[in-house]
């Protein structure tokens, strides 16, 4: 189906640019153009970019593939590495580091023809001290993180794609903060080779966009996995279940109405919803996950503690100390946890497609000094299954709020499948 360009390029999304410029009928030029001109407006209210090189973005735009992702600016958060940007990891132990080779999400967006746009504003080793990125719909709140400046410039519309990470709510808590759709895949499903990583049982690579065949556009194209069109509407119904969480207590009161207000929706479009909680020992995660992350980022930061202490912020460094200071039966203990839980999951699920549950506890929190609390995403990373944000409303100060799909490990097409159409449900 022919589409004509509209007078603003930066209005298309992803997969309606990809189609125009195969086309013939937009050039990557073209559309790199209008976005630089669209980031010169609106990137000094939201600061999404620790480096942004216009005249190296359009000579990347000129010389894209051919390819899924021809000519599409992507924002790459500051944890993966660029051959041909700094590469920070958001600390100033790393500043002006230029890594000889891209990740692997890179170089493999790249080979499919998108176009690294430039580096975007993470939280300190995409964990502790916040960057300066601020929320597009408010600069004196937070755009959630660590994936801070990914989420705040696709909520601004600064590019179409963005990577993000998560380890515990780094991608679907800011993507929610921002009205944007954020999906964390199954744990592995894109690799983390060249990503600056901090743990290893949780870290996984994911995408930020408008919209949820975007995602699946990216993460499909550099995974090398056939996401589908979860614009195609399914030929049936979902089975929904609605899960509080353990977490529930921290859910502020626009998220409680929120989650009650999308059951709803959800049922009046035809989905069979039910509540369903997840068995008590899911619960231990709570302990589990920090135990768990705290302990192996402290490891994985061996030589910053080493050679750069003192460039460590403090909360970080009390982190790490704390992660060095469990016995070793305690650490041991949370990965039984772990594996407990995630062998466990799809018997929670049973008879389900998806649960639905919050994406972040209410509308981002005011001030730039703290990024949220990641309270409805960490169990998930723990499980190592695929989630989903989509936007859901608006709250009581005029803030973006999502709703989060869950699926079991794997089924990545599935949930962006529901994901689109709970969306659709919702309105």
């Amino acid at each position: 189906m022919a589409h004509d360009v509209p007078g603003n390029p930066c209005s298309l999304t992803a997969t309606a640019a990809v189609r125009l410029i195969h086309d013939g009928k937009l050039r990557p030029e073209v559309l790199m153009d209008a976005y630089l001109d669209h980031i010169a407006n609106r990137n000094p209210s939201v600061q999404a970019f620790t480096h942004l090189d216009p005249a190296q973005a359009r000579a990347a735009a000129a010389s894209a593939r051919s390819g899924p992702l021809h000519g599409i600016p992507i924002g790459v958060k500051d944890v993966l590495d660029t051959s041909d940007m700094p590469s920070q990891y958001g600390s100033p132990i790393w500043t002006g580091w230029r890594p000889r080779a891209d990740s692997a999400p890179v170089a493999w967006a790249r080979a499919a023809g998108g176009v690294v746009i430039g580096k975007t504003v993470t939280t300190e080793f995409a964990t502790r001290r916040p960057g300066a990125a601020m929320n597009p719909a408010n600069p004196a709140h937070t755009p959630g993180g660590s994936s801070s400046g990914s989420a705040a410039g696709v909520g601004a519309g600064l590019f179409p794609l963005a990577y993000g990470t998560q380890t515990a709510g780094s991608i679907i808590r800011p993507a929610a903060y921002c009205g944007a759709v954020g999906y964390k895949p199954t744990y592995g499903l894109i690799s983390r080779i060249g990503m600056k990583l901090m743990s290893d049982s949780l870290d996984t690579v994911g995408v930020i966009a408008r919209t949820v065949a975007d995602c699946a556009l990216f993460a499909g194209a550099v995974s090398g996995r056939d996401l589908g069109d979860p614009d195609t509407r399914p030929d049936r119904a979902p089975r929904i279940g609605i899960c509080r969480s353990p977490t529930w207590g921290n859910a502020e009161p626009e998220t409680q109405a929120l989650l009650a207000r999308v059951a709803d929706a959800v049922g009046r479009a035809g989905a069979a919803v039910i509540d369903r909680e997840l068995p008590p020992g899911f619960a231990a995660l709570i302990d589990a996950h920090p135990i768990v992350m705290n302990s192996e980022s402290a490891r994985a930061l061996g030589w910053e503690l080493a050679h750069h202490p003192g460039l460590l912020s403090p909360d970080l460094r009390e982190r790490l100390e704390i992660g060095l200071s469990h016995a070793q039966a305690t650490l041991e203990n949370a990965y039984v946890v772990f594996e407990t839980t995630q062998r466990g999951f799809p018997t929670a699920m049973e008879d389900l497609d998806i649960l639905l549950t919050p994406a972040a506890p209410g509308e981002a929190p005011k001030g730039l000094g703290w990024t949220g609390d990641p309270a409805f995403n960490f169990i998930w990373t723990s499980l190592h299954v695929p989630c989903a944000t989509v936007p859901a409303g608006i709250g009581p100060n005029g803030l973006p709020l999502g709703i989060q799909i869950i699926g079991r490990q794997n089924e990545d097409r599935a949930v962006l499948a529901w994901a689109r159409w709970v969306e659709a449900a919702i309105g």
